[in-house]
C-alpha cells in the first residue's frame, strides 16, 4: 500500500497519560473509565477508537451512497467499543449503529451499509480480528 496520508500520534504513561498528534490538532488527557478502576477524568483509547471508526465508516457510507446515487448525507454512525477479558489478555468488540435518512428504503440501506463495511479502512483492519456488529436503526 502506498499511504496517501500518515497520522502520527504519541501516547505517554499509557491509560493514565496524554495522547497528542504531531501536528498539534489532537491533545487529550487519558484516564481509565470508572468501570475499569480509573477516575474517568480523561478520555480513553476505546472512546478514541469508537470515534475514529464511526467517522471512517460514515465517510465510507457517503462514498458508496454517492456511487449508488443515493443521498445518505444525513446519516449518522455511532461507534460502540467494548473491552473485556479474552483468554489471558483483553479483547475488543465493536457495534456500529447506523441511522439512515428516512428517504432510504430498508433494502437499499442494508446494501449500502454492507458495501461501506467492505471499503472502510477500519472495517478492513478489524475484519477477522474482532467482532463487528452492524445495526441499522
Amino acid at each position: 500500500m502506498d499511504a496517501l496520508y500518515t497520522a502520527v500520534a504519541t501516547a505517554t504513561h499509557g491509560r493514565d497519560g496524554r495522547a497528542y498528534a504531531s501536528d498539534g490538532k489532537l491533545d487529550v488527557q487519558l484516564a481509565p473509565p470508572v468501570e475499569l478502576g480509573g477516575d474517568g477524568q480523561g478520555t480513553n483509547p476505546e472512546q478514541l477508537f469508537a470515534a475514529g471508526y464511526a467517522a471512517c465508516f460514515a465517510s465510507a457510507l457517503a462514498l458508496v451512497g454517492r456511487q449508488a446515487k443515493v443521498d445518505v448525507s444525513d446519516a449518522a454512525v455511532t461507534g460502540e467499543v467494548g473491552i473485556g477479558k479474552q483468554g489471558e489478555g483483553f479483547g475488543l468488540a465493536v457495534t456500529l449503529r447506523v441511522e439512515l435518512p428516512e428517504t432510504v428504503d430498508g433494502e437499499t440501506g442494508r446494501k449500502l451499509v454492507e458495501q461501506a463495511h467492505q471499503v472502510c479502512p477500519y472495517s478492513n483492519a478489524t475484519r477477522g480480528n474482532i467482532p463487528v456488529d452492524l445495526v441499522i436503526e
